[in-house]
């Protein structure tokens, strides 16, 4: 299969112009007129993956490897170190970012995820509405997610209604109309806008919230008759 093809049945899962300005999703690495052999999905690419594949493999990531201009191939530093492999494998790469973090993440995990159905998606934040208390929803964040602990901010002893973003969503808080939200990589200054709002916070983690793509995008390539192999990189964070 050409990865054209293969290029053109994403494009159709999750249209690749949804994508934000800042954003850098599409074809990262190869040609359109390469011939693909094997499909692996993955939340992002690192050594341990690159070294395990084989020539004429696409890799379609959530998170893109070249994200801002890159002046200089200076192997010695990253992203280059990692590009100068996929070249000397001949391995191919499209990422899949903000497009279909619209499409498909967020609503995956709070429909499938946590469990709330009802849950519409505008744009990058996804609502839903609920009747519980604060500890009930972080009970319910940490059982979802595997968290044993996670960062919170208080504000409202009742939740009514709840705002998710996986990913880092922390930029979206003046435009979140909810009684909680749950994001991920939460900085400080974040929870002091939030605290001013009157909005109730919990960090579910940037590699928590977003882990679950390739599983996702495997789903639907299955649907388009195309196998892919799920890889699960590690999330980068150690706890001691």
């Amino acid at each position: 299969m050409k990865l054209k093809e293969v290029y053109d049945i994403l494009n159709k899962i999750s249209p690749f112009e949804l994508q934000e300005s800042w954003d850098n999703s599409g074809l990262q690495i190869g040609s359109f007129d390469d011939e693909v052999d094997r499909i692996v999905v993955s939340m992002d690419i690192d050594f341990e993956l690159l070294s395990s594949l084989e020539a004429k493999t696409l890799v379609v990531t959530h998170h893109p490897l070249i994200f801002k201009g890159i002046k200089e191939l200076d192997f010695s530093s990253y992203p280059s170190n990692l590009i100068k492999e996929f070249i000397k494998k001949d391995i191919f790469l499209i990422s899949m970012h903000t497009n279909f973090d619209k499409t498909h993440l967020n609503s995956y995990v709070a429909k499938k995820v946590l469990g709330f159905s009802s849950a519409i998606c505008e744009d990058f934040i996804c609502y839903f509405e609920v009747d519980k208390s604060f500890e009930e929803m972080v009970r319910l964040v940490k059982e979802a997610f595997g968290l044993e602990k996670v960062r919170v901010l208080k504000c409202k002893e009742r939740i009514k209604s709840v705002a998710l973003t996986t990913g880092a969503g922390g930029s979206l808080i003046k435009d979140v109309k909810a009684d909680l939200f749950l994001t991920g990589d939460i900085k400080y200054h974040d929870a002091m806008e939030a605290k001013s709002l009157g909005l109730s916070l919990i960090d579910i983690e940037h590699y928590s919230s977003e882990r679950f793509f390739g599983q996702i995008l495997a789903d639907e390539l299955k649907k388009n008759q195309i196998e892919a192999i799920i890889s699960t990189t590690k999330n980068p964070f150690g706890l001691i």
